[in-house]
């Protein structure tokens, strides 16, 4: 899998997403699980083997709703003039009634804590707005799948806990990508790590982020959660069974 006319940058991935089921992405900058995403939402063609989604294979350029791709800068995402313009341009793309499209809309911000601000402006909107926005565009699309792209990327505290809060309440197969192993861990069960576009392990989250040996390699750290410590003075025991 790759760009055109670009040497593959993905190769001998295979793993499959249980409906329902939240997967984290981990791997180093430039491993891959950008281009892993756009591949998987069809923008991007398998230069060999398949992406099947729901049993179907993917084609580059078609449009398949039940794949749902949020972008890591919500600038890239939000073109609309308001919130609710832009909640609504994928539903209405899918020629439903305007009562439908509506009845969906209000769904999708209401559970991403969006309701009142339907006619605000986009731009007016705060980065952790933004970035529920962006979540609730997904959403309103009734997808199977969702891919996150770095979810929790420049917000305060306040806003990557209610982020969490959020995707923990969804319902659809999540695949994220993260830098922020804290909430791959809070949120995934499962992670997948990738470095120079190879699947390196694949397994339960603890097990997985808990080998220091596997994230040095891969350009990654064990979580703090994860890290041994005295808890007395909260001092870190590197060398604890």
């Amino acid at each position: 899998m790759g760009w055109p006319s670009h040497a593959p940058v993905l190769r001998d991935l295979t793993f499959s997403i249980a409906p329902g089921a939240h997967v984290g992405l981990v791997g180093p900058n430039g491993a891959g699980k950008t281009s892993l995403f756009h591949t998987i939402a069809g923008v991007l063609p398998a230069q060999a083997g398949a992406v099947l989604v729901q049993g179907r294979a993917v084609v580059p350029g078609q449009f398949r709703p039940e794949t749902a791709l949020v972008f890591q800068q919500a600038e890239d995402q939000l073109f609309c003039p308001t919130l609710i313009e832009d909640i609504c341009f994928g539903p209405r793309n899918l020629g439903l009634s305007d009562a439908e499209i509506r009845a969906r809309a209000d769904d999708a911000l209401a559970l991403c804590g969006l309701t009142g601000l339907e006619d605000r402006p986009v731009h007016h909107l705060s980065g952790g707005e933004k970035r529920r926005a962006c979540i609730a565009g997904a959403l309103v699309m009734r997808p199977e799948l969702m891919l996150l792209d770095e979810p929790s990327a420049a917000l305060d505290m306040r806003q990557r806990r209610r982020l969490i809060a959020l995707l923990q309440g969804i319902g659809q197969a999540l695949l994220i990508a993260s830098h922020d192993l804290e909430l791959v861990l809070e949120l995934c069960p499962r992670v997948i790590v990738i470095d120079q576009g190879r699947m390196c392990a694949d397994g339960p989250a603890r097990e997985v982020l808990g080998d220091a040996q596997l994230m040095a390699a891969h350009g990654q750290e064990v979580p703090h959660s994860l890290t041994p410590h005295d808890s007395a003075g909260h001092v870190h025991v590197k060398n604890a069974p």
